[in-house]
């Protein structure tokens, strides 16, 4: 703001983390080093360790594209699933960048960097109209907020979706210390499975991998693929955090979620005898 006697725009003072910001990052950097310890948070993609067959690429793509992993709304995980109905996007994906006050100019390069990257890599695996995008134009906001944004992140997110409803605004306001991030996608009124925004949050409390493997794995679920699975491996739609960053495995899943032989909307019997056939088909290539 000016300076009254001078006219010298004075930039604001940064605020020191609150001791809630820097619990929560002493937590996550202790949580990575444990994971890297363990072996985990691997960034390969997998390899002749990891092998799948294409029966088992069908049964994970069935698992992690037609189950949800929640109860609507809430943090409840669901026990006896039903198939829902296949979920994506029919419209150009713009995906902007934003971060809330307590995250630094260095950590926002890097941040929109990673971002950037990640939606060159989803539009060459899927085929889709995905690009960056200013703010006010886009469908796909990728939020980097820390304990101390809240308040901003809550104000943003009713700016972003007006009509929010309820339940989604209650789970950003208790995401538990377990809930690394969080991604929220909203469909058309006239087709409950066509997606038409999506919302990532993601802790600026992280350090460097598990801020990018959220990266990877929120957006890649914006795209559809909304669920975990534990049969799933190498990927990252499981929850035992053996693999950090999108796998080869996993960019076959996004490319038969967007092949133009399944549709938006189609139910799961409809739809396997289509996937079985795509899990055949190498990764790029045609059957």
């Amino acid at each position: 703001m000016p300076n009254r006697d001078t006219g010298v725009v004075v930039a604001p003072v940064p605020q020191p983390p609150s001791e809630s910001s820097v619990a929560l990052n002493r937590y996550y950097s202790a949580l990575q080093a444990d994971l890297l310890r363990q072996g985990l948070l691997r960034t390969d993609g997998g390899g002749i360790d990891t092998p799948y067959s294409a029966r088992q690429l069908a049964q994970n793509f069935e698992a992690i594209a037609f189950y949800d992993e929640y109860v609507s709304g809430t943090w409840d995980r669901l026990q006896d699933a039903t198939p829902t109905n296949l979920r994506r996007w029919s419209v150009p994906v713009k995906v902007s960048v934003e971060f809330g006050a307590s995250v630094n100019a260095e950590q926002r390069r890097l941040d929109s960097a990673n971002v950037n990257v990640f939606t060159n890599r989803l539009a060459r695996v899927t085929g889709h109209d995905i690009a960056t995008s200013e703010a006010n134009r886009a469908n796909f906001n990728v939020l980097f907020m820390g304990e101390d944004d809240r308040n901003q992140l809550l104000a943003r997110m009713q700016q972003i979706v007006p009509q929010m409803d309820p339940g989604s605004f209650r789970l950003v306001q208790s995401m538990p210390r377990s809930t690394h991030c969080l991604m929220l996608s909203y469909s058309s009124r006239l087709n409950a499975f066509d997606i038409r925004r999506a919302i990532v949050i993601i802790r600026a409390e992280h350090p460097d991998i598990l801020r990018k493997s959220c990266i990877h794995e929120e957006m890649a679920q914006g795209m559809g693929l909304i669920n975990d699975s534990p049969d799933a491996r190498p990927s990252i739609f499981n929850d035992n955090d053996e693999f950090a960053f999108l796998t080869t495995h996993d960019e076959q899943l996004l490319q038969m979620l967007y092949d133009p032989r399944l549709r938006t909307g189609m139910g799961l019997t409809e739809a396997r005898p289509i996937v079985q056939q795509l899990a055949r088909t190498p990764l790029g290539g045609e059957s």
